[in-house]
């Protein structure tokens, strides 16, 4: 009989990019491969294909960096410049992107092979150790969930921009379409059309609900509860669902679980996960990518250049400022926060939850767990900044601009306000990724977004 095998753990028992809600490392048995014939027939082999799943979702073109310099680059209005030689990360920059770019192909590929990791994990239920079943589903569902909100971010116009009821969204694929190779299964092939970008949010809320009551509050290296809890947050603040987003922020806040580093520097220099860190990309010295290090660090390629626009929106006085090497002089200064090559990509922050609830709270007319301005405060005491008397929004999304710079959330903040990005306003077509040609080459009833 052939042979199939899952590409799932790693040689020696080195976890590589795996997304984690605390400081340990994963502890996986040293296996290179598990044969098709004797896969998934108990917990074990279930347990380790969501190990993969977790693995492939901090692939260098997802959570080890492209979602989060992808926002930053389309999000862009000359604040920062892109001087490598890569013509698609170029393309993205200049909001003139191909069909063909090879980085919006592999994003979108290989979303969907982890979300069919996901998928399969969630059909072999059944052979889970019962003990054990709630945190692999929900682990499955929040890895889901995640990538199909970024997927839908990124190929899709915003939930603000139109009729989301009928809008197209991205491809939702509930059930395994290779069960086997899950890892390595094509993304989107036969018939399948695009589903709305209601449908989508729909699903992608319901999944991480899922994840949130079957996760538990300690889950080792995988996602936790507040996890869920704080990727809702992002969901229904992107949604405009104010009370919504201010409420899963409140979660997360009241666990008790976290806390913020006293050092803005400390929170990027260290390796491993902070008592910030409410979910992270696990990286070690023998594995794992971090694209944010590849194109923001001297330590990398340094591609990308912070110019003075963006340093000057710092006050003197803001110890944010000390993370930006302006050695290279006038408009050539490099952001340090991803200068440790293994150092951990901290995806939630807790102070994310903290301005999120502020301005959830501030726009709702509430103050759910504390006033929008104690926690401006809060944020800005750890920068060393004075305590504000009065607080507006447009100093909340200054602080929240400044805070979370270049961790992948300029575009999507831009579009959930109708800003215009220069010239483009948040509706443009330019602001949107194409679907990849190969997809549509495969699959003829994938509908191009508009402009391509």
């Amino acid at each position: 009989m052939k042979k199939v095998f899952y590409p799932l753990a790693l040689a020696a028992g080195l976890s590589a990019a795996l997304l984690s809600g605390c400081g340990k490392r994963l502890d996986v048995a040293p296996v290179n491969s598990v044969p098709a014939e004797t896969a998934l027939n108990n917990s074990n082999d279930v347990e380790t294909l969501l190990k993969g799943g977790y693995e492939l979702a901090g692939d260098q073109y997802l959570y080890g960096g492209g979602f989060q310099y992808y926002s930053d680059f389309l999000g862009d209005n000359g604040e920062i410049q892109f001087g490598g030689t890569y013509s698609q990360p170029k393309e993205i920059f200049n909001k003139r992107i191909l069909v063909n770019n090879s980085f919006v192909s592999f994003t979108w590929t290989n979303a969907y092979r982890t979300i069919n990791v996901a998928n399969t994990v969630l059909d072999n239920l059944g052979k889970v150790t019962a003990s054990k079943a709630d945190a692999v589903a929900g682990g499955a569902k929040f890895l889901r969930g995640s990538l199909y909100f970024d997927l839908v971010r990124l190929y899709a116009k915003a939930w603000n921009d139109g009729t989301p009821a009928s809008n197209p969204g991205v491809v939702l694929v509930l059930t395994p379409t290779n069960t086997t190779d899950p890892s390595n299964a094509l993304t989107v092939t036969g018939q399948a059309r695009r589903n709305s970008v209601a449908e989508v949010y729909t699903q992608v809320i319901k999944d991480l609900l899922d994840a949130e009551r079957l996760l538990p509050a300690s889950n080792g290296v995988f996602a936790s509860s507040a996890a869920a809890s704080a990727m809702l947050s992002r969901v229904y603040l992107q949604q405009g669902r104010y009370a919504d987003a201010a409420a899963e922020a409140n979660k997360v806040i009241q666990t008790g679980n976290y806390s913020l580093v006293p050092s803005y520097a400390d929170e990027f220099a260290n390796k491993a996960n902070t008592s910030e860190s409410v979910f992270d990309v696990q990286l070690t010295t023998q594995s794992g990518t971090n694209d944010l290090n590849t194109f923001y660090s001297s330590n990398g390629r340094g591609d990308v250049a912070v110019l003075d626009l963006h340093l000057g929106l710092y006050n003197a006085a803001d110890d944010r400022l000390n993370l930006f090497d302006t050695s290279n002089g006038p408009d050539a200064a490099l952001t340090l926060k991803f200068d440790n090559i293994h150092g951990n990509i901290h995806l939630i922050r807790l102070a994310e939850m903290y301005l999120t609830r502020a301005e959830g709270n501030f726009r709702a007319g509430t103050t759910l767990g504390a006033t929008p301005l104690a926690d401006v405060n809060r944020v800005r005491a750890r920068a060393k900044l004075p305590a504000l008397t009065t607080l507006t929004l447009p100093v909340i999304l200054r602080e929240r601009h400044l805070e979370l710079a270049f961790e992948g959330f300029l575009l999507h903040d831009l579009k959930r306000n109708a800003a215009s990005v220069g010239t483009l306003p948040y509706s443009s077509p330019k602001l949107i990724f194409p679907i990849p040609q190969r997809e549509r080459d495969l699959n003829a009833n994938l509908q191009q977004n508009e402009g391509y």
